[in-house]
């Protein structure tokens, strides 16, 4: 991975959140891993605010979210990044415990990149969560800063 890519993982899960930065970190981006606790953190996170204020303005390779957490719900943070001149690139990947077509639907018209639900057997969500840091944290070519607007 780019030492410059950085992977935004968004889950209010403390035992979820530890099994998927276990994943990426077996995959060799546990380093590059920042984390949001819910919807308004990721936001922050984006826009440089609150306790991420300090953060370079860079925008991550990658978002996982979580699509149920408090305070701004998963669907609230795509459709305010989709919205958003600048962030509106940034690729975002679901990772849900849901299986509702619904939310299925929701996501993809709200423009997300992927869904990926979350399994119950421990090794297949580090295998899925491993391949999905590879894919987007070193195979995939991320848009250049340059093509975001800064209007």
């Amino acid at each position: 991975m780019n030492p410059n890519r950085r992977i935004l993982l968004a889950e209010d899960d403390p035992q979820d959140r530890e099994l998927t930065l276990k994943a990426l970190s077996d995959a060799g981006m546990g380093s590059r891993v920042d984390v949001a606790n819910d919807g308004a953190d990721v936001l922050d996170y984006l826009h440089c605010r609150g306790r991420f204020a300090g953060r370079p303005r860079a925008i991550p390779a990658l978002l996982i979210l979580d699509l149920k957490m408090p305070k701004v719900d998963g669907l609230e943070v795509v459709r305010q990044i989709r919205e958003d001149e600048v962030l509106r690139t940034l690729p975002i990947v679901v990772l849900s415990s849901s299986r509702e077509e619904r939310d299925l639907i929701a996501c993809y018209r709200g423009g997300v990149n992927g869904y990926v639900v979350k399994s119950m057997e421990f090794t297949d969500h580090l295998r899925h969560v491993r391949l999905l840091g590879e894919f987007w944290g070193s195979v995939n070519e991320p848009p250049p800063e340059s093509s975001r607007s800064t209007a």
